[in-house]
C-alpha cells in the first residue's frame, strides 16, 4: 500500500507540474526607437477615423497621429495598409492571472480567509506567466482590472498590462476600486440554493451589518490617525485594514459593487450616498430599471456579461444582449465586460459585437471595450483611445475586432511589441500539421 500511495504521489506532482507550466511567450522589450505604423486606418475612438493615417510611437508613448506625421530619421516603419489600428481593448471585470483552471486549487489564488479584506490587492496574487494572457492578447485585450472574488469586502482591484515580467511592471493602477460583492436583497429560488428563504434573509443583515460597521470602524480610525496627527489624541495602532479604506472614505477609490439586482442596486446608491463614497456598479442587469437613479448620482455600470442567460423566466431571451442599447438610451454612463471572468475572457470582444447586432451603435460598441473602461476607472489619461501623450498599448488587425473572423496581427504595450502567441495558437498549428501529413484538406 505504500508502494502504491508512493506511485500516485508521483503522478499528481508529475501531472500538477505539466498543468503548471508557465507561458512560453516572452514579455516585450522595451522600445529602442521610434516606430511608425504607416498607411492603415487608424480608430482612435475618441475622434474620426483617419484613413489612411500615420501612428508615431516614442519611447513607449504616442507622440503623434494623423494622415500626415514628419517621422524621424531612424524611425522604424511599419506598413499597415490595408488594415487597421486601434487602441488595446481593456477587459473591465476579469479574474484573469488570478485564476488559471478552476478545477486545480493551486491555480486559483483570488480570496483571503474571512469577509472583510479591504487590504488585499489582487495584483500582488498576479501570476505573470499565465496562459491565459497570450490568449486574451490575441483578440486585442491588453489590458485589464483585475478583481478578488469572494468575501463581502473582497479587496483591491487593480488594472494591469497583461504583459510583464512581473506584477509590479504590469501594474497601471492600484487600487483602481474596492471590491465589494453586494447581498441579495430577497431570497432566491433555484435548484443550486440550498439554503432556506429565512437562512437567506439572515445571511443578507449579517453581510449589510458588517458592511455598516466596517465602514463605521474605519472613520473612527481615520479620525483617531487625524487627532493624533495634530497632537490631539494619542496614538493608535497602525491596521492595513482601515488604512486601505481611508483613500476609500477621502472619494479617491470608488467603490466596484457587484449587483445585479433594482433592490441591490438601489441599496448599493443609498449606502454610498450615505457614506459619501463614489460607487461603479458590476454586474448592471437590472440597471435600466434604475437608471433615472444612476444618472441623476453619476454612478456607471460596468455590464458583467452580454453573452448570458436571461435573470428571470418573465425575461425577453435577448434582454443580455440588449442591455447596453438601454442604458445608452437612457443616459447611463456603461462599459462592457466579458461574462465568462477567466478562461474565456478572451471572448469579451464577440460579446461587444453581439450588443451591437443587437442595437447598440458600432461605434459606441468599440467604445464601450477600450475609452468607456478606461474613464470610469480612472485611466483614460493613458489607455482607451489613440491621442498623443497616451501610453503606446494597441493593436493592428486585419478588419473589425468585435467579429470572430478578425485576425490580430500586431500589438504593442506601451510601446514593446508584444508574442501574440499562445496556446491556442500552437495547438493550431500542430494540428494543421497532422491533417497535412495525412493529406486532408483543412
Amino acid at each position: 500500500m505504500r508502494t502504491i500511495r508512493v506511485l500516485l504521489a508521483m503522478v499528481v506532482v508529475i501531472g500538477g507540474t505539466r498543468v503548471l507550466r508557465a507561458s512560453d511567450e516572452i514579455p516585450g522589450a522595451p522600445q529602442q526607437k521610434p516606430i511608425a505604423i504607416v498607411g492603415g486606418t487608424i480608430h482612435p475612438v475618441s475622434g474620426p477615423d483617419i484613413a489612411p493615417g500615420t501612428l508615431l510611437l516614442v519611447e513607449g508613448k504616442i507622440a503623434a497621429i494623423g494622415a500626415d506625421v514628419p517621422l524621424p530619421d531612424d524611425c522604424e516603419k511599419i506598413d499597415a495598409t490595408g488594415k487597421h489600428v486601434y487602441p488595446g481593448m481593456l477587459h473591465a471585470h476579469t479574474q484573469l492571472g488570478i485564476v488559471e483552471i478552476p478545477a486545480v486549487r493551486a491555480t486559483v489564488d483570488q480570496a483571503e480567509t474571512g469577509s472583510v479584506n479591504p487590504n488585499v490587492k489582487a495584483q500582488v496574487a498576479v501570476n505573470p506567466d499565465s496562459e491565459l494572457f497570450p490568449v486574451a492578447r490575441g483578440t486585442g485585450i491588453l489590458t485589464a482590472l483585475v478583481v478578488p472574488g469572494p468575501g463581502v469586502i473582497a479587496g483591491q482591484t487593480a488594472v494591469m498590462n497583461l504583459d510583464g515580467w512581473t506584477y509590479e511592471e504590469m501594474t497601471v493602477r492600484s487600487p483602481a476600486a474596492l471590491a465589494i460583492n453586494w447581498p441579495r436583497m430577497h431570497p432566491a429560488n433555484a435548484w443550486y440554493i440550498e439554503e432556506t428563504s429565512q437562512q437567506q434573509l439572515e445571511a443578507r443583515d449579517r453581510s449589510l451589518s458588517l458592511l455598516r460597521d466596517t465602514f463605521a470602524d474605519a472613520r473612527s480610525y481615520k479620525r483617531a490617525k487625524e487627532a493624533h496627527a495634530a497632537s490631539q489624541g494619542p496614538a493608535i495602532d497602525h491596521d492595513l485594514r482601515w488604512e486601505a479604506m481611508i483613500p476609500v472614505l477621502a472619494g479617491e477609490v470608488p467603490l466596484l459593487v457587484m449587483a445585479d439586482e433594482v433592490a441591490q442596486i438601489q441599496a448599493a446608491v443609498a449606502f454610498a450616498q450615505r457614506e459619501r463614497v463614489k460607487l461603479i456598479i458590476a454586474g448592471g442587469y437590472d440597471a435600466p430599471l434604475c437608471a433615472e437613479l444612476l444618472t441623476r448620482q453619476d454612478v456607471p455600470v460596468i455590464i458583467a456579461g452580454v453573452h448570458r442567460l436571461p435573470q428571470r423566466e418573465s425575461d425577453d431571451y435577448d434582454s443580455p444582449f440588449t442591455l447596453a442599447e438601454r442604458l445608452r438610451q437612457a443616459g447611463v454612463k456603461f462599459c462592457i465586460a466579458g461574462h465568462d471572468r477567466h478562461s474565456k475572457a478572451q471572448n469579451m470582444p464577440y460579446e461587444a459585437g453581439t450588443a451591437a447586432a443587437y442595437g447598440l451603435p458600432k461605434a459606441d460598441a468599440l467604445r464601450a471595450v477600450t475609452l468607456s473602461p478606461a474613464e470610469i476607472l480612472g485611466v483614460a489619461d493613458r489607455l482607451g483611445s489613440l491621442d498623443s501623450g497616451k501610453d503606446a498599448t494597441l493593436f493592428i488587425a486585419d478588419g473589425d475586432p468585435l467579429e470572430t473572423p478578425t485576425q490580430v496581427e500586431m500589438a504593442f504595450i506601451q510601446g514593446r511589441r508584444v508574442d501574440l502567441s499562445s496556446k491556442h495558437t500552437r495547438l493550431w498549428e500542430k494540428y494543421k500539421e497532422k491533417y497535412r501529413r495525412l493529406g486532408i484538406e483543412n
